[in-house]
């Protein structure tokens, strides 16, 4: 049999998490062998460090010649359309992921795609898999989910785009003598879902609205790619909808499985002063998590208390500490316009400031604007790569001042916000002009309010 010639495309967390799960199955060259396969790591970042043993091609010229691969491993972060990618689809180039990968191993419905030579994966039969896609609130959710299971007693597991690579708690479920009633959780993104051809048997769909218009070649296509988490379902799987939200609602109906509608107004066991998280759409995200828990049959006295003690998820609406009478909000997971603006109707009463701004994802920012006009919001202070274009948005929404970084940004808003006021940092647009990532910049944030201290 020919060895195959692979490439891992994209070097981190899921990248990283790919070569592990290659090594230890023998599967690729690790010292002088020459009857595994050829491995290659492709990364944009020249100066990322790889095991010295591995070929490699890095900086501008990662994508070149991908053609002759036999199989390539794509990490979320590497857009499915680029057209380098497509050129080697075309040419018969397979395409895998971590994510398809863990498919592969547990279970879901339908197909999970190309065989790969010598990756006959165990099936771990009896696993529950809910996988739990939306534009925003995933985090929140899944994490909910895993507490209110965990303090059921349940054997379970959070992973995709959150935490761990889901590549990364295969181990623990072949060791686990509760494998076959394990419960995975796996909160994930249209990157991951995009070429996935297999659903989990539980899926949650949250509000879905445009996002990720910088890497997705247009607003069907992203739509179409959260759908796959419904697409491939059959008779006997479940998906859970919000009612209120067209777009959760119209990917459900792709599902073959049990459609399961969530409507929060109808909700009775706990309302929104049960919660620590303010935000409506907060408490829309707990209602689904309570849901499905409940679904799962964990008892309402539980999901309660969960519920009740859940501090949410850091840079999601954090609360960061008061300075001189003004509570500071850290909500540096808001990468669209529509998480600023529930944001800013988090706080209906208080007197607000906003800051946002950073790298711009070709979306509409009237949302924002719309949630302005009538927010009781004193300030709008502006800075990163797309401050203008969201200024010419807002215009006559609400005042706006620009500055030129973070920490010019939180001074102005400790200058002037008043005691009693909130100061909420929601960027509303990627963090990649000035950050690594919408944490490090939210870490920045918190790190500046430590120094201003």
């Amino acid at each position: 049999m020919s060895l195959m010639r692979i490439a891992i495309l994209g070097f981190g967390r899921e990248g990283q998490s790919v070569l592990k799960f290659l090594q230890n199955r023998g599967l690729t060259r690790t010292g002088t062998r020459t009857d595994v396969d050829e491995l290659w790591i492709l990364d944009k970042n020249p100066s990322i460090k790889t095991p010295p043993v591995l070929k490699k091609q890095l900086g501008p010229g990662y994508l070149k010649n991908l053609k002759r691969f036999d199989l390539i491993f794509r990490s979320p972060g590497i857009p499915y359309s680029l057209k380098e990618l497509v050129k080697a689809r075309s040419a018969g180039v397979k395409m895998q992921s971590a994510t398809k990968l863990f498919f592969s191993a547990v279970g879901g419905s339908a197909s999970g795609g190309e065989q790969i030579r010598g990756l006959t994966l165990r099936q771990a039969q009896g696993i529950k898999v809910i996988g739990i896609t939306g534009t925003k609130g995933k985090g929140t959710t899944s994490t909910l989910l895993r507490d209110i299971l965990q303090r059921a007693g349940k054997d379970v597991y959070l992973a995709g785009n959150i935490g761990e690579s889901p590549l990364e708690i295969l181990p623990r479920l072949s060791a686990s003598s509760q494998r076959k009633s394990a419960i995975v959780i796996l909160e994930l993104s249209s990157f991951q879902l995009q070429d996935l051809k297999i659903s989990p048997k539980y899926a949650v769909i949250l509000e879905v609205f445009p996002d990720h218009q910088d890497a997705h070649l247009n607003l069907r296509e992203y739509y179409e790619a959260k759908a796959n988490i419904a697409r491939y379902q059959t008779r006997g799987d479940k998906i859970f909808y919000f009612a209120h939200d067209a777009k959760s609602e119209a990917i459900a109906k792709k599902s073959g499985g049990k459609k399961i509608a969530v409507n929060t107004e109808k909700f009775k066991s706990f309302g929104p002063a049960d919660l620590k998280l303010p935000g409506a759409h907060n408490f829309r995200n707990v209602v689904m998590a309570a849901t499905v828990a409940q679904n799962l049959g964990i008892p309402q006295s539980v999901i309660k208390e969960a519920v009740k003690n859940f501090p949410g998820t850091e840079h999601r609406l954090e609360f960061v500490g008061n300075l001189a009478g003004v509570a500071f909000y850290n909500d540096s997971a808001s990468t669209n316009p529509q998480t600023a603006a529930a944001a800013i109707l988090a706080f209906p009463r208080q007197s607000k400031i906003l800051i946002a701004g950073g790298q711009d994802k070709g979306l509409d920012y009237k949302p924002l604007a719309n949630a302005l006009k009538h927010s009781n919001t004193s300030l709008v202070i502006l800075f990163g790569e797309n401050q203008k274009k969201i200024a010419g948005a807002i215009q006559g929404a609400a005042p706006v001042e620009s500055v030129g970084t973070l920490e010019e940004a939180v001074r102005f808003a400790k200058e002037r916000a008043h005691i009693g006021s909130v100061v909420i940092f929601s960027p509303g647009a990627a963090s990649f002009d000035m950050f690594k990532n919408y944490a490090d910049r939210g870490q920045e944030f918190k790190k500046i309010l430590e120094a201003l201290r």
